[in-house]
């Protein structure tokens, strides 16, 4: 794929394991359209380079040897950069996966990713998309009992079929860019539609409207295509 960038992508690898960190080093810095900017594996220097290096995309494990990458998505939004995030990691527990995304993940994907298909998810997240991986995604669509999402469901109803659109959209990993062509609106529009609706579901990112629209239309039934 054609990075849309002229300049390289900017990494911050993020692990507590040295030879983890080490052979994603190899696969990524091989690519010539990602720069590797810095490497941590630790809760504070994770947050001391990312404010230092400014990276595109923050590649992040969720257990570092001081604390939780959960904390790092958190901080991380309260700082306010213009960072992407895509946890890494081993775990698919539910309780992890919905803390990440509610905590400002742009995607959620484990470590037994090709190295093709975490190339391609990088790529896609600096572009504006959402990523979580099909296990991930399994788990999403399994998990009952979560108020967060449960509240949302009771939501729905709420969206304009536009809104509902938008939204489908954003859970096929599309950018606003892509939506409005595809809907024939302008960026700003969608961008409206999409803050609306997130609003009425009381979510605050692309990655948790993409988890709730997954899980509501393997419950419910797909929505309205039009």
């Amino acid at each position: 794929m054609n990075t849309v960038e002229t300049k390289p992508i900017r990494l911050l690898i993020v692990d507590d394991h040295e030879v983890t960190r080490l052979g994603l080093r190899t696969l990524l810095q091989s690519c010539p359209w990602f720069e590797i900017a810095g490497e941590t594996g630790s809760v504070a220097a994770t947050l001391e380079a990312a404010v230092r290096l400014q990276p595109d995309l923050v590649l992040l494990d969720v257990r570092l040897s001081d604390g939780s990458g959960i904390e790092v998505c958190r901080q991380l939004q309260k700082l306010d950069l213009e960072t992407k995030v895509l946890v890494l990691t081993s775990f698919a527990d539910d309780d992890l996966v919905f803390d990440a995304i509610a905590a400002g993940a742009d995607g959620y994907l484990l470590k037994e990713i090709h190295g093709d298909r975490l190339i391609q998810a990088i790529q896609d997240v600096v572009a504006g998309r959402s990523i979580l991986d099909p296990a991930v995604t399994r788990r999403v669509m399994s998990r009952v009992g979560n108020p967060d999402l449960l509240a949302v469901r009771n939501k729905i109803d709420l969206l304009s079929a536009q809104e509902r659109k938008v939204v489908a959209l954003v859970a096929d990993g599309k950018t606003n860019k892509e939506i409005g062509r595809e809907m024939g609106l302008s960026d700003k529009t969608v961008k409206n539609y999409l803050a609306n609706a997130m609003e009425k579901l009381n979510l605050t990112r692309r990655s948790q409207a993409a988890a709730f629209f997954v899980t509501q239309t393997r419950r419910s039934g797909p929505g309205p295509s039009g």
